[in-house]
């Protein structure tokens, strides 16, 4: 029985690729077929600020007494800095990544801190320094902790998502009288209200909750905003019927989905624009190639000087849907730099003579500089209709 279900389950959605799927199929196929992903520095100091706050939730802090100061802030940051190191150490291991920002520790910090006043206030205390925090007062917290960091995912296996905190909810007494779910966002905080998506995803987890736990309390869900301590209530209808309409409109397959074509998908950002020609397509036909202050573009190299990162750099347009490309003649001046020249040169050595995607180039300039930020990858878009399975190197 157990192998008949496991046949059955041909993949898991989470929130974020049912938020994928629909700006997007295309985006989303592209995101399962293993192709290089692109580390960033926001992501990476979201997730150190996350682990460190569930180590916090975690350690055991039974030796620290109610007459010592100041412990707190210092095991945060202790811990902050082992989660800081090692998301270092998986930045500089992805091939597709920026430059590692050291001047962001101090908001990772800050971050760290606005969590734990949340924390603060989930127990009914606002306003305390928190060099002021008591052993007990932490162990108190800690005690309402139900679940830190786990794996929420449906009895059939088809739905999951990444749980930061269930928290208990208890009244004057002590008595627990429900369930709050809170995700640590680190990201800039709702003005009115929740993201659509955000909405949707605390509801996911909720309802995921509520379907696994007939018989639990009552449950609540919150998006807790770090860099403001803000709290941000999802409110809404039961999404798991949606949800699972999602799931079987995603099972895998080896020919790409449809793409949706427009500002929204192809305008905006896409983590594998390198692997699709319709955006290129659509900017193309919409006059919008190579405008703007930052450029994503298809290019052919010229004499470039390894000592300077200078070049010349030809813009190419699309002949077709398919990603085929037509040299306008167009040529401009380029300083490839940092990151930037180290992904073209590990390009090069890996023998590519091809067409270049360049993503987010700073043209607003006579001549194009391309620096850390900037995504330098082989131009190689998977036609519609084929067939395709990633050849690993």
């Amino acid at each position: 029985m157990a192998d008949d279900v496991e046949q059955q389950v041909s993949h898991m959605i989470s929130p974020s690729s049912w938020n994928r799927f629909e700006t997007c199929p295309r985006m989303y196929w592209l995101s399962r077929q293993r192709l290089p992903r692109k580390a960033g520095m926001a992501a990476s100091v979201g997730t150190a600020v996350h682990a460190s706050v569930e180590d916090l939730l975690q350690e055991d802090y039974s030796h620290i007494g109610n007459t010592e100061d100041d412990w707190l802030p210092k095991e945060g940051e202790r811990l902050l800095k082992i989660r800081w190191e090692e998301e270092k150490e998986i930045f500089h291991a992805t091939p597709r990544r920026p430059q590692w920002k050291e001047d962001k520790w101090k908001e990772a910090i800050n971050h760290q801190k606005g969590a734990i006043r949340m924390l603060l206030d989930h127990v009914g205390i606002t306003g305390l320094d928190q060099k002021k925090i008591t052993g007990a007062l932490w162990r108190k917290i800690q005690s309402l902790a139900i679940a830190v960091e786990g794996e929420l995912k449906t009895k059939n296996g088809k739905l999951m998502g990444r749980l930061d905190l269930l928290m208990a909810d208890v009244d004057s007494s002590g008595k627990m009288v429900g369930w709050l779910v809170a995700d640590l966002k680190t990201g800039k905080a709702p003005k009115d209200e929740l993201k659509v998506e955000v909405n949707r995803q605390l509801r996911l987890y909720r309802d995921i909750l509520r379907d696994n736990n007939p018989n639990g309390p009552p449950i609540r869900t919150e998006g807790w905003y770090t860099a403001d301590s803000s709290k941000w209530a999802a409110i809404g209808e039961n999404v798991l019927e949606d949800a699972y309409a999602a799931w079987q409109e995603t099972i895998p397959g080896k020919i790409p989905l449809e793409p949706t074509i427009g500002e929204q998908s192809c305008g905006g950002f896409c983590d594998w624009k390198a692997w699709c020609p319709h955006w290129w397509k659509w900017r193309h036909d919409n006059n919008t190639l190579h405008k703007g202050d930052f450029s994503d573009a298809v290019i052919l190299l010229h004499n470039y000087d390894r000592t300077s990162g200078s070049a010349v750099i030809e813009l190419c347009e699309p002949r077709d849907n398919t990603g085929n490309v037509i040299p306008t003649g167009i040529r401009t001046g380029a300083k490839f730099d940092n990151r930037g020249k180290e992904a073209l040169e590990e390009l090069l050595e890996s023998n590519h003579r091809g067409p270049i995607f360049i993503g987010s180039a700073m043209s607003n300039r006579n001549s194009w500089r391309i620096g850390h930020w900037c995504d330098v990858l082989p131009w190689s878009p998977i036609p519609d209709g084929e067939e395709y399975s990633r050849q690993e190197s």
